[in-house]
């Protein structure tokens, strides 16, 4: 067995991008995004999100990943004829030693999706079968020794961020990198959306500025609940935004015309993807308060603050998350209340966050 697979730690994971994927998968992929003609239906996945067909393909790419480090990727197989008992059996050992219980379900869960868009015709109810069994296993891990209110991760931000701009000893990109990671932090703290929207934020279209103030600004179809999802961003970080766009930015890019997304790699000046993302973020909290948080967990953080310090209105938590009960759902969701309920956890965020 390769060292790798014995040390979770120290695995070099990836997801394989489609176009390395063998021939076959990617000529089946692209077939099942290809939207169809008017009035008339298109491939197996296009009905769904983009950003739904992307986590199904970064996923499927994961496979495919383990699949070339352990020397079982054929280049020359049909789609998905490599989704075979042996090697997802391998896989889930692998997948067992660095992820929980959760999050090997849903991997395998979304590998038979994407299995099954390529290759519909395929029996994969062995596959279900073994769906079923891990979905019995699932034991989500306790966020009680993760738990930080919202105001710690924002107050270790903006220092992380002052930090950087200090930091005279430090090369441009070095200094450019730290301000985005601390920015990231900020952003995510008052701005608690699921990360899949986080990462792939891009300016002037889902991050955009009005009359003087920035807004994230999501779509109906861009947001898992299919409700559009607009926010005011705390003015209390505008500066921090403005001198991120326009003085560190240009430096990640290593130009003065750097694509729309948000967030660029320090490596080479290209959107970041969701797992780099979510990498960066884990690694900087656990820099600035010893403590590695998930994306995800943010949202946690964000529904605790919102609870401690919002006795007068309990649905507020709810609501920054863009959750729908329906009970609470006609009172609590519609476009204005959605507003103010960014703004409410906002201030009750900078109210708090130096005590």
């Amino acid at each position: 067995m390769p060292p790798s697979a014995t040390h979770g730690s120290k695995m070099r994971v990836r997801s394989l991008p489609s176009d390395q994927w063998p021939m076959a998968d990617r000529t089946a992929w692209a077939a099942a995004c290809k939207p169809g003609p008017r009035l008339r239906r298109g491939g197996a996945a296009s009905h769904l999100k983009p950003i739904t067909r992307n986590d199904l393909a970064r996923r499927y790419g994961y496979f495919l990943d383990f699949l070339q480090r352990r020397g079982r990727l054929d280049p020359n197989a049909q789609a998905a004829a490599q989704v075979t008992p042996a090697n997802v059996e391998a896989y889930i050992v692998e997948l067992k030693i660095r992820v929980g219980s959760v999050t090997l379900y849903g991997s395998i869960y979304k590998l038979r999706r994407a299995s099954q868009l390529l290759a519909p015709q395929h029996d994969l109810s062995w596959l279900i079968e073994t769906e079923k069994d891990l979905a019995q296993l699932m034991q989500p891990r306790s966020k009680t020794d993760r738990l930080v209110l919202t105001e710690v991760l924002v107050e270790a931000g903006l220092t992380l961020i002052a930090e950087a701009e200090a930091a005279s000893q430090l090369s441009m990109l070095a200094r450019a990198r730290q301000v985005r990671n601390g920015l990231m932090m900020v952003l995510l703290a008052l701005c608690p959306i699921r990360l899949k929207n986080f990462a792939a934020l891009e300016i002037g279209r889902t991050f955009v500025q009005n009359k003087g103030r920035w807004w994230i600004v999501l779509s109906a179809s861009e947001t898992k609940e299919r409700r559009a999802d607009e926010r005011p961003i705390d003015d209390l970080i505008r500066p921090v935004i403005d001198r991120y766009l326009s003085l560190c930015r240009p430096v990640l890019a290593r130009s003065h015309s750097p694509p729309e997304s948000l967030w660029l790699s320090s490596n080479d000046g290209t959107p970041m993807s969701y797992s780099a993302v979510e990498r960066a973020i884990s690694e900087t909290t656990r820099s600035t308060i010893g403590i590695g948080l998930s994306p995800h967990l943010f949202r946690a953080a964000a529904a605790s603050t919102a609870a401690i310090y919002s006795g007068d209105d309990p649905y507020l938590g709810t609501a920054v998350l863009h959750h729908a009960h329906s009970e609470v759902a006609e009172k609590h969701y519609n476009y204005a209340s959605g507003l103010s309920a960014a703004s409410a956890y906002q201030e009750i965020v900078r109210r708090y966050r130096r005590i």
